[in-house]
């Protein structure tokens, strides 16, 4: 089973893990398989704590872009994978990984999944999701809060130094290489629709929605 790639990208908080969740939840069970780039962060481990909450997480050479490239070829190809399982509190990857089958489409989602081209030079169906500023920033805030053990003055701190720039400088540019830029200011599941039907154009017609 060869695997369609598809790749949704957007700044951080713009909505791209609720878009794929969406599209997931919108084709038949078992069609969809989704990978989060950030599942491939490099393990700063050999770090002392403190010098791993300096580090940049929003430019490419942060996560393993080989590692991911490799798997979605394997998945490609009809292989299966071990995915990664990265802690955000201690930035480190854990030893368990979870095994991600082959199957009709995948879906890989991040924000620098349309900035790195060997990455995107793979993708079959290429999605860039926009917000305001003013709502990437609240979201960011609301998950760095809820789910990665942030402080929020430390979580305000890195968006201002880091997240910014690096999307001004990475992300926001590799919008014009999306095939469709959709929104993730309003409905998801209409969004997610728009994929959709761009993914069944490419699908091999025996395969059901």
């Amino acid at each position: 089973m060869a695997s369609l790639l598809v790749g949704i990208a957007g700044g951080s908080g713009s909505g791209k893990t609720t878009l794929a969740r969406a599209i997931a939840e919108a084709m038949a069970p078992g069609q969809v398989e989704v990978i989060p780039h950030d599942a491939y962060y490099r393990d700063l481990g050999h770090l002392a704590f403190g010098e791993r909450s300096r580090c940049n997480f929003d430019e490419p050479t942060a996560l393993d872009n080989e590692r991911l490239i490799q798997d979605l070829q394997a998945l490609r190809a009809g292989g299966a994978v071990a995915l990664q399982n990265y802690d955000f509190t201690t930035h480190t990857r854990r030893s368990e990984t979870t095994r991600v089958e082959p199957c009709p489409v995948v879906v890989v989602e991040g924000i620098l999944v349309l900035a790195i081209p060997a990455l995107r030079a793979m993708l079959d169906v290429r999605v860039f999701v926009e917000a305001s500023e003013r709502i990437r920033q609240a979201r960011r805030m609301d998950r760095d809060l809820a789910e990665r053990g942030r402080m929020r003055e430390g979580s305000e701190i890195q968006y201002i130094r880091q997240t910014r720039p690096m999307h001004d400088l990475h992300v926001e540019p590799s919008k014009c290489h999306a095939d469709w830029v959709v929104s993730g200011e309003g409905s998801a599941a209409q969004a997610a629709e728009t994929v959709r039907s761009a993914i069944l154009q490419c699908l091999p017609s025996g395969i059901r929605a």
